[in-house]
């Protein structure tokens, strides 16, 4: 896992993205072509005790307003489909679990959530936010339904920063 520590400037832009304030935040887990973060590591419990499984929560509002319609296309139902009927992919998928269990793991030990990762991995696909957010973290070839997010979105920030200010 490659986090970078969350600036104040950071975390506004976040609040400005989310509309609301962020909640337990461990670091920016990714920056978008125009620099801003796409994507926060958030810690496995919230500042109020709750288990949190969402390791890679994706931030920036254009990236999820197209992953919302990629979801409305029915997508998560075809990839799931070939979860079932292609064993190098589901073996991948499985993998990607693993790795998600791993970097929630090096941020700190949470017993109610232990063994479950987000997104729907290993056996399903219930969050295309969620792959796409671990494939932006974690890099090309760790989360291949992630990337097959990422490929589909296009160049998101090419119009310029979700948000303005810092």
């Amino acid at each position: 896992m490659d986090t970078s520590p969350a600036s104040p400037a950071d975390e506004a832009v976040v609040a400005r993205q989310l509309g609301r304030a962020p909640r337990a935040i461990a670091g920016v887990g990714h920056r978008c072509g125009c620099g801003l973060p796409d994507v926060v590591t958030t810690e496995p419990r919230l500042p109020r005790g709750t288990p949190f499984p969402t390791t890679y929560y994706l931030t920036c509002p254009r990236a999820a307003s197209r992953i919302g319609t990629l979801e409305g296309s029915g997508l998560m139902k075809e990839m799931e489909d070939r979860l079932g009927t292609d064993p190098e992919l589901a073996a991948a998928y499985r993998a990607a679990h693993e790795a998600y269990l791993a970097d929630r793991g090096s941020l700190g030990r949470v017993p109610e959530i232990e063994g479950i990762s987000a997104g729907g991995m290993p056996d399903r696909v219930k969050c295309l936010h969620v792959l796409a957010a671990h494939a932006l973290a974690a890099g090309p070839g760790v989360n291949p339904l992630g990337d097959e997010v990422l490929a589909l979105l296009g160049e998101w920030w090419a119009a310029g920063p979700c948000v303005t200010g810092g």
